[in-house]
Order: C-alpha cells, then sequence, then structure tokens
C-alpha cells in the first residue's frame, strides 16, 4: 500500500517555523532603523539620539574652554563668550523657536542646562557631579602624576573631577585637572583652518533637530526624504574631514543644498519640544566630546614624559651587555676618597644613565678644585651594570665616582626588609591664595621632596659628617665649595623653602595637629644633610613613626611627601639664592636668571632629555652631554 511517511508532515511544519522567524528578523531589522530616524526612540531616554561620531577628531579652540576657570570677577566675560555661541544657534533655529527660549535657558531651574545666581553652570539641575566649570576646591587640594623613570615618586589624586567647560585666562582649573599637560598644550596649540567644517557641523546639528519633527508630517514626505539624504551625505563628509584642506570638491554645493533644506523646514510648523530638546543636546555633546579627547590627550602626554626615551634604553641596554663582555675596565683606586669626610661628598639617587651623568660633568666642569669631589650614584639593579660601566669608561678630571646598588646594601635594622630604590617624589598642589583664601583665584604649584630611600643616608654614609644631595634633574653651573662652608646652626637640611605653599594649606592631609600652619614647605634638588645633626635627632626613626601615624605602610608613594613635610618642619636652612625651579613646566622663567644661577632645577614632567622638554631649557642641560661617546652616537642619543 502506499501509505504516506509519517515524518512527512512535522518536518513541513518545522520548516514552516523557520520560515516564520526568518520573516520576523528581516521585520524588526527594518524596524529598528526606522525608529531611529523617525526619533520614536526619543521616548526612552531624554538626550535624544546622537548622530556625532566620538571618533571625529575635536576642534582644538573647543578645547579652550578647559584652560580657564570661572569663578568670581571672570564669569562676566566666560558668559559672555558662551552667549554669543548660543544667540548664533538661536537664530538658525528661527523662527521656530519661541521668543522667550534664552530667557528660558537661563532661568530653567529643572532643565538640562541650568544657570544658578552665581554663575555655576549645572547639567541635569540638581546633579553635581556633572558641573560645567570647577568650583573652587578646598585649600591644599593635591595631585601628581603616576610613578615613571622619571624622579617622582608621588602620584596623590584629591582633586574633585567636574567638567571644565568655563575657564580664565591663565588656564587654572585645567593645570587643576590635567595637571602640566595644559601647559605644554597652550604652549603647542595650532589654530586650524577648520570655519567650513564648524559651518557643516552647524547645519547637521539644525538639520537633525528639525528631521524627527518634519518625518512625522505626511504632507511633509519629500522634504522629509531631502533632509534625511543631506543628513547622510554631511555625515559622510565631516566623518573623513578634520580641516577644511581634507573636504572633498564641491562641498559647497551640499552645503548649499543643505541650507535650502533647512529654510524649507524652518517655514513649516513644528512642535518646539523636540527642537528645545535637540538644543540642550548640543550642548551636552559637545562638552561630552571635549573632554572626551581632552582626557585621551592628556593620557597620551603623560605615557610620552612617563615612558623611558628608546634612545636611553638602547644606551642601558648596551651598557649592561658591554660590561659583561669586556674585563679590560679596571676598578678605580679611590676607595679611600670614599669614607674620606674631609672631602666634599655629593648623592645622587638615579636610574638614568645621562641624566646622572650631565650632573657629575656640569659640577665638576665649574669646580675648582675637581681632586676634592666625591660623587655616589646610588641606582637600582636593573640600572647598576649600565652606571658602573659608564663611569669606568668616561673620567671627570680627578673627581671620583662610586656607583651603589641600593637593592643590595646591607644596613643595620633592615635585613629584614628588601631595600627598593624610590626616586625624588614629585606632586602638584592646587589651593586657594594663602593670604586670602575665599578669593577664586586658584593657584597650582610644582614641588619635589625627599623618598624613602633618603632616610637611609644616615646609614649607608656612616662614616661622613656631611653631604650634599643632588636630584639627577639639576645642572650645576657654578663651583659649587662654598656650600661647605655654611653654618646652618641647629639646622638639619639646606634646601630651597618654598614659602608658596604653607603648610597650612595641607592641613586637610597633615591632619590638624603637630605642626605650625605658617610653616613654609621645601624643596628637593640641591640639599646640605648635615648627617651628625640628622642622628643626633633621630629623623629617620621621625620619618617611620610619622608613617605609621599617618596610617600608611612604611615607605608608600602616598606618604612619604606627607612624612618628608613633617619631618623637618624647622629644620630647613634657606638656599634660595643657590637654585632656580620650575624648568619642567614653567615656559615663563627668564633667561637672564638662567644663565646667572648657580643650579637649575628640570622639576616637572619635561625633562630635558624627553622630546617635550621645555626647548628654551634643553641646551642648558645637553651641553654637558659627552657627545664624543660611540654609544651615545649608536644609539642616537644626540639627535
Amino acid at each position: 500500500m502506499g501509505a504516506v511517511p509519517s515524518y512527512g508532515v512535522p518536518a513541513k511544519r518545522r520548516w514552516r517555523g523557520l520560515v516564520i522567524a526568518v520573516l520576523g528578523l528581516v521585520i524588526l531589522s527594518m524596524l529598528v532603523p526606522l525608529v531611529f530616524l523617525l526619533g520614536l526612540h526619543n521616548g526612552f531616554h531624554s538626550s535624544g539620539y546622537i548622530y556625532e561620531q566620538r571618533s571625529s577628531p575635536s576642534n582644538p579652540k573647543g578645547l579652550e574652554r578647559y584652560d580657564r576657570l570661572d569663578v568670581g570677577h571672570n564669569e562676566n566675560r566666560s558668559e559672555g563668550e558662551e552667549s554669543s555661541h548660543v544667540q548664533e544657534l538661536i537664530t538658525k533655529f528661527q523662527p521656530t523657536l519661541p521668543k522667550d527660549v534664552l530667557e528660558n535657558y537661563a532661568q530653567d531651574k529643572n532643565g538640562t542646562i541650568n544657570r544658578g545666581a552665581n554663575g555655576d553652570k549645572h547639567r541635569g539641575g540638581s546633579n553635581d557631579n556633572k558641573q560645567r566649570g570647577f568650583k573652587a576646591p578646598p585649600k591644599g587640594v593635591l595631585q601628581s602624576p603616576p610613578t615613571s623613570n622619571n624622579p617622582t615618586g608621588g602620584h596623590i589624586e584629591r582633586v574633585t573631577r567636574p567638567k571644565a567647560s568655563s575657564t580664565d585666562e591663565n588656564g587654572k582649573s585645567c593645570e587643576v585637572t590635567f595637571g602640566s599637560y595644559c601647559l605644554w598644550q597652550r604652549e603647542h596649540r595650532e589654530d586650524m583652518k577648520d570655519a567650513m567644517i564648524k559651518k557643516l557641523k552647524d547645519q547637521l546639528f539644525v538639520a537633525r533637530a528639525y528631521y524627527p519633527s518634519i518625518a512625522k508630517l505626511p504632507a511633509q514626505d519629500k522634504l522629509s526624504r531631502q533632509l534625511k539624504q543631506n543628513i547622510q551625505e554631511l555625515e559622510h563628509v565631516l566623518s573623513e574631514s578634520t580641516t577644511d584642506a581634507d573636504l572633498p570638491p564641491l562641498v559647497e554645493n551640499k552645503s548649499e543644498k543643505m541650507e535650502v533644506a533647512i529654510a524649507r523646514a524652518k517655514s513649516v510648523p513644528v512642535d518646539c519640544n523636540n527642537v528645545d530638546k535637540k538644543l540642550r543636546q548640543i550642548f551636552d555633546l559637545t562638552e561630552d566630546e571635549a573632554n572626551f579627547h581632552m582626557k585621551q590627550s592628556s593620557f597620551l602626554y603623560k605615557l610620552n614624559v612617563l615612558t623611558m626615551p628608546k634612545s636611553h634604553h638602547c644606551l642601558s641596554l648596551k651598557l649592561t651587555v658591554e660590561y659583561f663582555k669586556s674585563s679590560h675596565y679596571e676598578e678605580k683606586a679611590d676607595a679611600e676618597k670614599f669614607i674620606d669626610s674631609s672631602l666634599h661628598h655629593y648623592v645622587i639617587f638615579s636610574n638614568n644613565v645621562l641624566a646622572a651623568s650631565v650632573v657629575i660633568n656640569s659640577s665638576v666642569t665649574h669646580a675648582k678644585e675637581s681632586k676634592n669631589l666625591v660623587f655616589h650614584v646610588l641606582t637600582d639593579g636593573q640600572n647598576y651594570y649600565a652606571m658602573k660601566l659608564w663611569f669606568l669608561r668616561n673620567n671627570y678630571k680627578e673627581a671620583a665616582v662610586q656607583v651603589l646598588n641600593v637593592e643590595h646594601l646591607e644596613l643595620d635594622g633592615q635585613k629584614e626588609n628588601p631595600l627598593h630604590l624610590s626616586l625624588p617624589e614629585e606632586f602638584r598642589v592646587s589651593f586657594h591664595s594663602y593670604d586670602n583664601p575665599y578669593t577664586g583665584q586658584i593657584r597650582t604649584e610644582y614641588l619635589s621632596i625627599f623618598s624613602h630611600s633618603h632616610y637611609l643616608l644616615p646609614d649607608i654614609f656612616s662614616n661622613l659628617k656631611k653631604v650634599v644631595v643632588l636630584d639627577d634633574d639639576v645642572v650645576i653651573q657654578q663651583d659649587l665649595s662654598a656650600l661647605w662652608n655654611i653654618d646652618m646652626g641647629e639646622k638639619v637640611n639646606g634646601a630651597a623653602q618654598f614659602c608658596s605653599v604653607r603648610l597650612g594649606q595641607l592641613k586637610s592631609y597633615l591632619g590638624e595637629k603637630g605642626f605650625s600652619h605658617d610653616s613654609c614647605a621645601w624643596m628637593s634638588g640641591l640639599n646640605i644633610i648635615d648627617l651628625v645633626r640628622w642622628r643626633e635627632l633621630g629623623l629617620t626613626q621621625t620619618y617611620r613613626r610619622l608613617i605609621k601615624e599617618l596610617s600608611i605602610q612604611e615607605g608608600s608613594i602616598k606618604g612619604a611627601w606627607r612624612a618628608s613635610l613633617l619631618t623637618f618642619e624647622n629644620k630647613i636652612y634657606p638656599l634660595n639664592d643657590w637654585i632656580l625651579s620650575g624648568l619642567g613646566h614653567d615656559y615663563t622663567i627668564d633667561t637672564q636668571a638662567i644663565k646667572t644661577v648657580p643650579v637649575l632645577h628640570y622639576n616637572g614632567q619635561m625633562k630635558p632629555w624627553l622630546d617635550l622638554g621645555i626647548p628654551n631649557y634643553k641646551s642648558s642641560w645637553k651641553k654637558f652631554l659627552n657627545k664624543e661617546d660611540q654609544l651615545l652616537s649608536e644609539c642616537n642619543v644626540n639627535s
């Protein structure tokens, strides 16, 4: 009998189900873009849809808003600048916007953009975490870049991070958030020729604002298709163009077509609520995009300044390999000099071969009697052999150079805890003026200070009575022998006092008790250390006790700077006439002062051996490089 197979009917049903599922997916894939084009998804969130691509480059002029602080007497100027652009956009939206839109923009208490009586601008009404512009931070706001190959140990991130859109002329609000990147950015800003780009972007914003409302009107189907086509064309053009030079030919024709379509859209009565929502979206989008690109640029800047240059890395590797390959370099017979307290002993903490070499070379060059100079270079295990070979193959007149590996030192009381090299800590501090803390003026200062390794000096050099500590980012321009004749009295540390920063301004980090609020901060770079007095006062033990009292693990990055400031309170002998600081961040230092001061200090992130170093100050550092060394040429150090 010709019976029908039992599996025929179920198979057909399965195929029918698959066909229905595929058709459903096709219909859904068509509906989703339609929902976005018609703007129906606006009801799901308040900000509307966003066409702007985040990957498109940001206008540098838009970033200028991060360079100024909108406080105090500057609020009228900033408000006026922004209002002019608002007025221009309002003009583009006429005649559909209500006449009182500017008044509503200024007085709206619950909208997306709110201006208070004091000129502060808020996004989202009561959401304080999305402020536009900076509230003046409290006294003693601190932060610094991360640890790096530079002489930096501190990383203090305690600044509230609101979005900075309103700014003052000095760019202080930008410095509070992004540090010395803002100083570098202002010096290297280029004016972009992008007038046509800006015009196309404005047209695109206006067209996007009108399109959802026009698309809902059946009678305006032709205009809706025209707007959609023009929007897509401009989006494609702007996705591939940053400046006017990048624009394709006949872009003026596209602009004119868009202008005609916008004019027709303006003549159609539409709901102003959607247009108002899109206008607010313009401000949100522009602010978010500028903040995104600002953070991205700041990250790339920090990556550059915190990374060892390729040429320096090459030099260190070649020196290390050469040390183990060669045996003809003999140790110099200077062992007696290393413990002779009658000589002038200089201590340098460094993991940078060239930086340490420049410090020693510049010191010896200007010394009246180089035979009295003894240099002790303390480095880590990674750079020890490179340092050792470099100073074996290079002569510095009659000066003696000793290279010590901190990790291999055997000190009393440190046998259980392994030693690690910690370089001088650098950080920046932003605060109100000490004399008038209630003004809106905020200052940012850059400090460097002793790290944990410095408090091992009395133990490392137990046979010495006095040493001079030099950071590896200094250049010596005069004979320093007069330092050894200074009578510091009961003081322990001869250093540059930095009275622009008082300990009272840092009380939120140092605590309220145990120090005078009027005491000045001090700087590393050039320091005379009376080791005898240090041992008598037990300052190393004081430092460790302060770290424990601050509830921070001994030697940690976050606690060393605080303990250092308090350890040497009222024990500083001022050496301000001996050293000029700021060459690693300040573009405005007088060139005449650079020529006459005994010691230059490149504190800051823009070190002279980096590509991002300040060009006007590099020559004072580079002239002390040993350019005749073959390894420097092989590693392109001089290029």
